[in-house]
């Protein structure tokens, strides 16, 4: 099957193509394939640093997992950082190659970079037996068609067939489905093969009636209805809403707390990125995590994390106007935990220096920990392992700002005061036993009962939850016929649907 290749596209975005190209991964996988994600053009903040030291999307450090395989820059050659709403940075092969507009990038830049994303996915078709692309949004934005790296321009120039994703869940689904390909220009529907239902909830025999329908429109056949499952804790690429046991919430209603509970509450500031840092936190059995964004919401909380973010001073500048920034400030006078991670870290300190990122030049920090930080035009990419509260830890390094410590106590590559905390190292939760001795000093602190299980694998929980998703895929899509389009290709003399694109 050597090169092989699937693009997993969707109606919209959150669609549930992560999910499902990660499902495919692991499917393909226990079936003895060799096989490799792939995205083209990934847009998010939430990156992960591979051990070449290349940044690249966490949901395809994710797919890369359930594949079995070594992420790798390859996997996500381009990865776009917004840091506002017109302009975001720009990493190509892993390093940061400068800030740009959304006009200036589908101006020019972006076609300028296809033949080096078509570069790569040929490579990894090169070495593996199948390759699993993800798209991006979806296909049917042709407004963008002309300039397009990652969904049907890939796909027209590498002869992927396309499978499209819908979430039945939000409604319309088979709306988006006939709308997504009637848009599409005649070579492009060309690869369209068909589609997969993601999120079904019910019976679904009383589906099949428009399954037999949209066949009927579009001369296209589905390849399976996934069921909803609930608390897949998979990498999104920005979504609030999953974590491994499901209790990272956004609601600002929290349940009686025991005293053997702990509740941790982690600021939901702009920008925010590598916010799953946390998901580490609520695989915890008696951890309850949630996002919140006034200072009321901090007043129970057992633990505060000021999580990172791509605008450490617009962060600050939020904190400040919302009132949590004084909240911050009388926790920490009162002994009660806060956690600072990358851009949280900076904001909990004395002094920026930013002609980077914001340009702001000198900001005062929140003055909570004895560190000044001085943001510099090379980023920092890293994978450290260290050791803290005397367990090993393993964490990943995404920053331009640089952080000198001038006093507190050592806490990885950052200090503690007190009970605030702060560092740089994203991940470093995962690490078990540092989690749950990180656990045991809140717990101290806050005056909880609170014991960790002295048992939970986050590694494990993972792998469990990667096999949940191959587990969707092998059980509820047709997977003999899936295997025949990695292998063989979109059927041929697939009909056209009117009224297309130009």
């Amino acid at each position: 099957m050597r090169g092989g290749g699937l693009l997993v596209a969707g109606t919209t975005s959150d669609a549930g193509k992560s999910v499902v190209t990660a499902g495919i991964c692991r499917w393909l996988v226990r079936q003895g394939v060799k096989v490799a994600p792939f995205k083209g053009q990934n847009m998010s903040l939430n990156s992960f640093v591979t051990r070449e030291g290349a940044e690249i999307g966490r949901a395809q450090a994710m797919q890369a997992q359930a594949a079995r395989v070594e992420p790798t820059a390859l996997m996500n050659p381009v990865l776009l950082k917004p840091g506002g709403d017109r302009s975001s940075q720009v990493v190509l092969m892993g390093r940061p190659v400068g800030e740009m507009s959304a006009r200036g990038y589908h101006g020019g830049r972006q076609q300028t970079l296809f033949e080096p994303v078509l570069a790569c996915l040929e490579e990894l078709r090169a070495t593996h037996d199948a390759v699993i692309c993800e798209g991006a949004g979806s296909p049917a934005e042709i407004n963008l068609r002309r300039t397009d790296i990652v969904n049907m321009g890939i796909a027209r120039a590498a002869r992927l067939p396309v499978v499209v994703v819908g979430d039945i869940d939000r409604g319309g689904v088979f709306a988006q489905f006939f709308g997504t390909t009637a848009l599409l220009a005649p070579e492009d529907q060309e690869l369209i093969a068909g589609y997969l239902v993601n999120k079904f909830r019910g019976d679904v025999t009383l589906l099949e009636p428009g399954l037999d329908m949209l066949h009927g429109l579009t001369g296209r056949r589905t390849y399976g209805v996934l069921p909803y499952a609930h608390g897949l804790g998979i990498d999104e690429e920005d979504g609030l809403r999953v974590s491994l046991r499901g209790t990272v919430r956004e609601s600002v209603v929290a349940p009686p707390l025991g005293a053997d509970v702990l509740r941790v509450a982690v600021c939901a500031v702009p920008l925010m990125s590598n916010f799953t840092d946390v998901d580490a936190l609520a695989a915890e059995p008696g951890v309850i995590v949630r996002f919140v964004d006034r200072p009321e919401e901090l007043a129970d909380a057992d633990l505060v994390v000021v999580p990172g973010t791509r605008g450490t001073v617009k962060a600050l500048a939020w904190l400040r106007e919302r009132g949590l920034a004084d909240a911050l400030a009388r926790r920490a006078a009162e002994g009660r935990p806060v956690l600072g991670v990358c851009g949280g870290f900076q904001a909990l300190g004395e002094h920026i220096e930013d002609e980077v990122e914001s340009r702001a030049g000198a900001v005062d920090g929140l003055g909570l920990l004895p560190v000044r930080v001085r943001f510099t035009r090379e980023k920092t990419l890293a994978r450290p392992v260290g050791e803290a509260l005397g367990e090993r830890v393993e964490g990943y390094e995404i920053h331009h700002g640089v952080a000198e410590v001038l006093g507190g106590d050592p806490f990885l590559d950052g200090c503690r005061v007190g009970a605030v905390w702060g560092t740089h190292w994203h991940g470093s939760l995962e690490s078990d036993g540092f989690r749950r001795a990180f656990l045991r000093e809140v717990a101290a602190a806050a005056g909880r009962a609170f014991v960790p299980a002295p048992d939970t694998s986050f590694g494990a929980l993972r792998e469990e939850q990667l096999d949940r998703l191959g587990d969707l895929v092998e059980e509820h899509a047709d997977t003999d016929a899936l295997l025949r389009l990695i292998e063989h290709g979109a059927p041929k003399d697939l009909p056209f649907v009117p009224p297309g694109a130009p």
